[in-house]
């Protein structure tokens, strides 16, 4: 493989993923919400009692725009904020029952998301995608000043 293929393969990877981005977009706007809400949410179903900056630091933006996106999740009976039993200062976020439908009707859109992505592709195909990628996510977790988008530790 030459130099062309792989930029082409890095140029390939960043066009899938914003176009993947675009469709989580288009079907969240459908529910009258954002990508960056469902990403909340999702994270949310995960790992209940999330602080906003432990959200902030797994969604990679600042605290204030979680902040804000928490707001607007907390408004219309989504999420809801919970003092922290050893820090009162510190706000530990839930899903509330009334998430489940919608939580629901997310699992369904990435399972679409996913099929349509990776039709015509054998299960070893989608695996060796997988393996790839990951293999080039941890070639960059190793570069020196590269920081963990999860752990938010700098690489020496």
């Amino acid at each position: 493989m030459g130099m062309d293929d792989r930029l082409d393969l890095l140029t390939l990877t960043m066009v899938v993923a914003r176009l993947t981005r675009v469709e989580a977009d288009r079907r969240a706007r459908q529910h009258g919400m954002t990508r960056a809400q469902w990403g909340i949410l999702i994270h949310l179903q995960r790992q209940p009692g999330l602080s906003q900056k432990e959200l902030a630091d797994l969604l990679e933006v600042e605290p204030i725009s979680v902040a804000r996106l928490v707001d607007r999740l907390e408004k219309v009976g989504l999420v809801e904020r919970r003092a922290d039993a050893q820090d009162r200062r510190i706000w530990r976020l839930h899903l509330r029952p009334d998430a489940a439908p919608l939580m629901d009707e997310i699992d369904r859109h990435r399972r679409e998301i996913a099929d349509f992505v990776t039709a015509g592709m054998s299960e070893a195909e989608q695996e060796a995608v997988i393996n790839a990628l990951r293999s080039m996510k941890a070639n960059l977790l190793q570069r020196p000043g590269m920081v963990c988008p999860v752990t938010q530790k700098e690489t020496a």
